[in-house]
């Protein structure tokens, strides 16, 4: 008679006539982990550690692939920018130099290059002023008590 304390479970599948288990008469309630011996978690176990590594080590790679063209990238686009603002630099000299030529035979060359350099000048110092009124909210913003 077993001891109402003894908790052997009977076989979760029954053999067939060839002795392999079969699946279809798999007893309700039992899992595919109650038949696997307790090895078989570490086994999963392991392999869930090893797929994340893997996982993390292609994730960084792709990262470092993604930001090194992004660099590169970022690096042509600032060459282009430059060169854009190299051209307009040299466009403006064209015009400031047309606007003297063009004024020269009305006021006379000195008194063209005067106006157009005067002109310049007054626009450079009202843009100035602009950017130090900016500069200043800025700071007003950070002296604050730090609130």
């Amino acid at each position: 008679m077993p001891d109402q304390f003894d908790h052997h479970p009977e076989p979760a599948v029954s053999p067939d006539a060839a002795g392999s288990p079969n699946p279809e008469t798999r007893r309700v309630g039992t899992t595919r982990a109650d038949e696997e011996p307790l090895g078989s978690l570490f086994d999963d176990a392991y392999a869930l550690y090893e797929d994340g590594k893997t996982y993390l080590e292609a994730e960084v790679a792709f990262q470092k692939s993604r930001a090194g063209y992004a660099s590169r990238e970022t690096g042509s686009g600032v060459v282009f920018a430059m060169a854009a603002l190299a051209f307009l630099h040299l466009a403006l000299i064209g015009l400031v130099v047309g606007l003297i030529i063009a004024l020269a035979p009305i006021i006379g060359p000195f008194v063209a290059t005067a106006a157009v350099v005067g002109t310049l000048l007054v626009l450079m110092v009202i843009v100035g002023l602009v950017a130090r009124a900016r500069f200043k909210r800025v700071s007003r913003a950070f002296k604050g008590d730090g609130s």
